[in-house]
Formats: structure tokens, C-alpha cells, sequence
């Protein structure tokens, strides 16, 4: 009985660690309304929120066309995309981080803010900003113990 009980739970374990390594979003971009809370990405996800007071916005425009130009750097470290263009609607992401005009926030998996910019960063600038955290760091021994 022992070993159907083994055979049985190794069987069904590694769908249990794909259900919890597949988080609810994917990269994006999402729009702040689809997010009712931050605290859904504690751990799983790392929020890079773009807010500007209009769709229109330069800086706003140009940061987007960084984004989309290489969304796979960003997948690659675990980042989820959200944008914020209405300040009246008063979004609970909006709220939380109290932007003035564009701005530009990185934010890591452990739920606090890392970085704030005033203006559009490069996908290179940001991919650089997040591997300094120090958790992104350890995720990067872990895959690859041998060295940085």
C-alpha cells in the first residue's frame, strides 16, 4: 500500500508545481483597472507600472515602444507590465504609488518600490535596474550556481 501511496503523490507532483509556477498574467501590457491589488504579483511577479496623466503622453508613447520592442527580456525576468493613462478613475495601482505626471515605477517581487523614474528608461536601462535587486540576483545563482 506504501508504495502506491509513493508512486501515486510522485505522479501528481509535478502537476502541483505547474499550477504554481503559472501566474495569472503574463507580461502584458494590462491596464490598471484589471488589477485590483498589487499584492497579487507578491513573490510571483515584478510590477514595472507606467502612468501618465493621457494616452498621448511622450514619454508615455516612447516608454511603450520600449516595452513592445523587447518583452521578452522583461518575460525572462519574471516582470508584468501595467499601465495607468487615467488619473480620475482613481485605480487602486494609481493610489498605491501616487504618481505625478509620467512616471515610471519598478517594483520587485517582495512588494516594495525599487525604482521611480521621471522619464522613458530603454528596456536595457530597466533590465539593468532589475538585475542589481538583490533578489533578482539570487534567482540568477540559483539557475546558474557556477557564477553571475
Amino acid at each position: 500500500m506504501k508504495l502506491f501511496q509513493i508512486l501515486a503523490f510522485a505522479a501528481v507532483m509535478p502537476f502541483a508545481a505547474l499550477a504554481q509556477d503559472t501566474p495569472a498574467f503574463a507580461v502584458g501590457p494590462h491596464g490598471a483597472d484589471e488589477i485590483a491589488d498589487l499584492d497579487q504579483f507578491l513573490w510571483l511577479r515584478r510590477p514595472l507600472v507606467v502612468f501618465a496623466d493621457n494616452p498621448n503622453d511622450p514619454n508615455f508613447r516612447r516608454q511603450m515602444q520600449n516595452i513592445e520592442a523587447d518583452l521578452a527580456s522583461l518575460a525572462e525576468r519574471d516582470v508584468v507590465v501595467i499601465t495607468d493613462t487615467d488619473p480620475d478613475a482613481h485605480s487602486a495601482v494609481r493610489q498605491r504609488l501616487r504618481p505625478r505626471g509620467f512616471s515610471l515605477v519598478i517594483m520587485d517581487k517582495d512588494g516594495e518600490v525599487k525604482r521611480r523614474a521621471p522619464a522613458a528608461w530603454t528596456i536595457r536601462e530597466v533590465v539593468h535596474a532589475i538585475d542589481r535587486f538583490p533578489l533578482r540576483r539570487d534567482e540568477m545563482l540559483e539557475r546558474n550556481p557556477a557564477g553571475r
